[in-house]
């Protein structure tokens, strides 16, 4: 059998926390440079109630960027050499197109709501509807964060993505409440530290979703994969 090929950092306990904080550094600082494009997209934006459309669509180019920090991030354990850019453009190779195939739709439903809440009085709409559109455009982006991750880290087809992803919904309550509060952890930085904070700490963020979500990935795994 052939011998292991030795690590770059070693084996030690220092050499393990070494290769853990250099593998968040890199992953972190391609994640927020995959946000730049959002991030510039958003600041061309005024802050007028007629781009509320406009603001969700934004966040369509970090989505594969976000997928691939996912993706690094779950491989770390299992890597044998500190390669976390290239586990990253693996991440980023296999599943553009999937998050973009749930993403893009599920912005655009965001958009139509943000929208219709802006502007419900203009729109005739009453504060109990909006309301209503609230809670749905709430659950589609609760939805959206499950296709995230279901995409990043398995193989499936995206419809069967978008299906587990309404399943595990209901399925896993507990996880559900996790993802609504990093999602409220989100928009808090935004609100009070601007986008680019969030950027710059998305790999903290995308950590700490894969911790929330661990049950569910554990269900997939044992119900799903073969």
């Amino acid at each position: 059998m052939a011998a292991a090929a030795p690590r770059e950092f070693g084996d030690g306990v220092l050499a393990r926390i070494t290769a853990r904080i250099y593998w968040y550094v890199v992953v972190g600082a391609l994640v927020a440079l995959g946000c730049v494009p959002s991030l510039v997209l958003v600041a061309l934006l005024d802050r007028s109630t007629g781009n509320a459309l406009l603001v969700p669509l934004c966040l369509v180019p970090a989505a594969p960027f976000l997928s691939a920090g996912l993706f690094a991030l779950h491989a770390r354990a299992g890597a044998d050499e500190p390669v976390p850019g290239r586990t990253f453009l693996r991440g980023l190779r296999l599943n553009w197109l999937d998050v973009l195939r749930l993403w893009v739709p599920a912005t655009v439903v965001l958009g139509v709501v943000l929208t219709s809440v802006v502007h419900r009085q203009v729109a005739g709409i009453g504060v109990a509807y909006a309301v209503v559109l609230g809670v749905v455009g709430l659950v589609v982006l609760l939805w959206a964060v499950h296709a995230l991750l279901l995409a990043s880290l398995f193989s499936f087809r995206a419809r069967d993505v978008a299906r587990l992803s309404v399943y595990y919904l209901g399925r896993r309550p507990g996880v559900t409440v996790g993802l609504l509060a990093l999602v409220v952890v989100a928009v808090g930085v935004v609100w009070l530290a601007g986008e680019l904070v969030l950027a710059l700490v998305a790999v903290a963020w995308l950590v700490f979703l894969l911790r929330v979500a661990q049950p569910v990935l554990d269900d997939v795994r044992a119900r799903f994969v073969a």
